[in-house]
């Protein structure tokens, strides 16, 4: 039977580190860089060498059907050639020698090699193409232990005042702790797992806390147990939720509460004529700086480039890198409100599983400006502290945006089509405000909704004010996404004339004017 996975949470404290600290700290780094190249060469050697085998085409050609057959030629084939995380670890012992074993144990080199296993792993099974190495320049920014008593460790001192002192080899670097802080209080009541030291880069050199490269370090505690609960989040709601989310909308429609369709992220609105600008600026300095490296044409060259980078193209690159860290600040923090917002409401979520990859080729812009499987992850884990359930539904068989509860058949329409108006008279509905109403009343373990014609005339009047209200701030000049299904009533008489060839339904009591020929931006 698998062991139940403990539940752990992280304290992230800033470090103090001075110049001679730093410049260990470096060299530790860069020692971690080094390995994990060297231990992620020794995995795609070895994954190379098991696709090369006549063995391998043999197991491949086995089909799917046969479950156990097919498992058992492979796992043969991984004994075989060596490739485990296990066997990873155990060529650490070979590769941790000379220098680097000054610089890494064995327990963090092991860390370094699972990571290692895992990159190289999911090109064996098809959920990557290639493996990144990390250069120089780009190097580890995160190293971790697997214990708290060797290695890279964390302690308190009651002789410096309560201080906390992360140590590694032989360096004791102190910790900032905030002893007022409640969020301090409660993680420093846990046990401690194990601690991660984490790189992260500042807006400049200049600023406080930074080293000589404007890099701030920081200790990860993970600890055992529950994460803190602020005051203000202890209370949750106990209502039944339904979600349904696309690229840029959430719809969530409660099963007594109120119902909602939202755009999704809306306050996140980046600077694009200033990033252009800048992306321009390092191009022009990129180029200024490495001309051996295009050809007349002002293509880059084939082959294996060195590129030489310039102080003013290092703090150009640093400007960028500082806008867009922002705008993934901003974007975490909108999550977070939004996430607290629907646990407040109800803690039992269904939302149908989706493919965030699949999203990416065809929504790539708004779905990189969004986020929302980085949403969906931190909702899970928020549902997930609170005590409460988060289900996700296959679509595929569950197809509530096809579904009419009323004569109870699948009716598929296309994706510009935003509202639900099924040939049995039933609607018109918003497209997305329906699937959430269906998700509301659909049991984990059931494809189709428990819904009847009481439920849905109890459900009916807060769909349609969520409507009336979208209509209100459209008319008002609002920019809302087309996904939405609506658009502002025009006021001249050519203008009318085009909204009234326009076929979408709409509800005869607000005289919404929703344009069912207009491409959308989710289902």
């Amino acid at each position: 039977m698998k062991r139940a996975r403990d539940t752990d949470f992280l304290l992230e404290l800033p470090l103090q580190v001075d110049w001679s600290q730093e410049r260990q700290v470096r060299a530790h780094l860069e020692a971690a860089r080094c390995l994990y190249n060297a231990l992620l060469d020794e995995a795609m050697k070895r994954l190379r060498g098991m696709r090369n085998a006549p063995a391998w085409a043999q197991a491949c050609a086995i089909p799917r059907s046969k479950k156990q057959e097919r498992a058992q030629a492979f796992s043969t084939l991984r004994k075989k050639y060596r490739f485990s995380e296990y066997e990873m670890h155990e060529y650490t012992k070979q590769a941790r020698v000379s220098w680097i074993a000054d610089h890494i144990d064995s327990t963090m080199a092991q860390t370094l090699a699972t990571r290692a296993y895992q990159a190289a792993n999911r090109v064996c099974v098809g959920k990557a193409k290639r493996v990144r190495f990390r250069s120089k320049g780009r190097g580890i920014d995160s190293v971790e232990g697997k214990r708290n008593d060797t290695g890279m460790h964390f302690v308190l001192d009651p002789n410096a005042g309560d201080g906390g002192f992360l140590i590694w080899n032989a360096e004791v670097i102190p910790a900032i702790i905030d002893w007022l802080d409640p969020v301090v209080q409660h993680g420093m009541r846990h046990r401690m797992k194990y601690v991660r030291l984490v790189r992260r880069k500042a807006s400049s050199p200049q600023a406080q806390g930074t080293d000589k490269d404007g890099n701030r370090y920081y200790v990860q505690l993970v600890l055992e147990g529950r994460a803190f609960v602020k005051p203000r989040h202890e209370e949750v709601g106990k209502d039944i939720i339904g979600l349904d989310i696309g690229p840029s909308t959430l719809a969530m429609v409660p099963r007594e509460g109120k119902a909602d369709l939202v755009t999704f992220c809306e306050e996140v609105a980046p600077d694009t004529r200033k990033k252009r600008r800048l992306q321009r600026k390092m191009d022009r300095q990129r180029r200024a700086n490495n001309p051996e490296n295009y050809d007349e044409k002002g293509r880059v060259k084939k082959g294996r480039l060195r590129w030489k980078e310039s102080k003013r193209y290092k703090a150009t690159r640093r400007q960028h890198a500082n806008t867009e860290r922002k705008l993934a600040a901003h974007r975490k923090s909108l999550h977070g409100n939004l996430a607290h917002r629907i646990a407040q409401i109800g803690t039992t979520i269904t939302l149908e599983k989706t493919s965030f990859k699949a999203w990416q080729k065809q929504y790539g812009r708004s779905i990189g400006l969004r986020a929302p499987g980085v949403f969906i992850a931190h909702l899970t884990r928020i549902v997930a502290k609170t005590g409460g359930t988060l289900y996700e539904v296959p679509a595929s068989s569950t197809k509530l945006s096809q579904y009419c509860h009323q004569c109870r058949q699948y009716h598929k329409k296309p994706l510009s089509q935003r509202w639900h108006k099924c040939p049995c008279s039933f609607g018109p509905v918003q497209r997305d405000l329906y699937s959430a109403f269906l998700l509301a009343y659909l049991e984990p373990e059931q494809t189709i909704p428990s819904v009847n014609q009481h439920v849905w005339e109890g459900a009916e009047p807060r769909l349609r004010a969520v409507m009336e209200d979208l209509q209100q701030r459209a008319n008002e000049g609002q920019h809302l996404p087309r996904s939405m299904g609506v658009v502002a009533r025009l006021k001249s008489g050519a203008a009318r004339a085009r909204a009234r060839r326009l076929e979408s339904p709409a509800y005869p009591r607000q005289e919404l004017v929703s344009p069912s020929g207009e491409i959308g931006n989710g289902g």
